[in-house]
């Protein structure tokens, strides 16, 4: 039976431009896509083309220059519980434990303090942090700070988790650790993600959808839909298909830059 996709988010002709006159800067010019409800879609493209520029915009942390953002049909114009943020610097309190960081969102929006422990002692749980509740962010591994602004991000429960290269900083084994963890978590509340990373071994492992962008200005060059099973294999002749039609589209990109950067 043929299933029908949910938009969950719309970009309407987005444009963001930053600075003034000899300053200014187009990071996005003219972004539409759509976001559909309880897929995992991630970005990718060259450095500087406004990846994470829309991730913030996504957020409500910046507003468009011009064109609209939709959520369920209404207008982002500020951030909201409804849009979890894990930020690629874990932004972890340092002054607060695992358990108090999981739990200042859930506070922040209404719970009292028994119900917090409570949804955040799941929450760690889940990200197999039991018995890490009572350490201190300087104690963690990069991987277990991560893990805990997931499991921050995700304990107020939003419609939709908004990743800035939360691995990036992450050593090669941790990584593709951290990512298999993200897919269980996924499969397990299947929210609307939207990803933003360098690593197109990332994207095609975690993805439903496949945004690339265009050098700056960055456009949307291409949407790919992975229709690869899970658990998937980064060996597997479906995966690696996908990843080098994502890479050819991408390397183009690259190129481009280059010869902008050079003249």
């Amino acid at each position: 039976m043929k299933t029908h996709k949910k938009v969950k988010i719309t970009l309407q002709n987005v444009t963001k431009i930053f600075g003034k006159n000899a300053e200014r800067v187009v990071a996005l010019d003219g972004v539409n896509l759509e976001i559909y409800d309880n897929k995992f879609t991630t970005i990718v493209g060259p450095s500087g083309c406004g990846k994470s520029t829309l991730l913030y915009l996504l957020a409500g942390f910046e507003k468009p220059t011009s064109g609209g953002i939709l959520k369920d049909g209404k207008l982002i114009e500020n951030p909201g519980p409804d849009r979890g943020f894990v930020f690629q610097d874990f932004a972890l309190f340092p002054w607060r434990t695992v358990l108090g960081n999981v739990m200042f969102g859930l506070i922040s929006n209404g719970y009292d303090k028994k119900q917090a422990k409570k949804i955040a002692m799941d929450y760690i749980n889940l990200a197999n942090l039991n018995g890490f509740e009572h350490a201190y962010p300087h104690t963690l591994s990069g991987g277990m700070k991560q893990r805990v602004s997931i499991a921050r991000a995700l304990a107020y429960d939003p419609e939709v988790l908004l990743m800035d290269e939360p691995f990036g900083s992450l050593d090669a084994q941790t990584r593709k650790y951290m990512q298999e963890e993200l897919v269980k978590i996924w499969e397990k509340f299947h929210k609307t993600v939207v990803f933003v990373t360098h690593s197109v071994i990332e994207a095609v492992y975690l993805s439903d959808i496949i945004v690339v962008m265009s050098a700056r200005p960055g456009k949307v060059k291409a949407v790919f839909d992975v229709k690869i099973p899970r658990p998937r294999n980064y060996t597997g002749e479906q995966y690696l298909k996908v990843r080098k039609e994502v890479l050819d589209y991408l390397e183009e990109e690259v190129q481009k830059e280059i010869e902008m950067n050079n003249t």
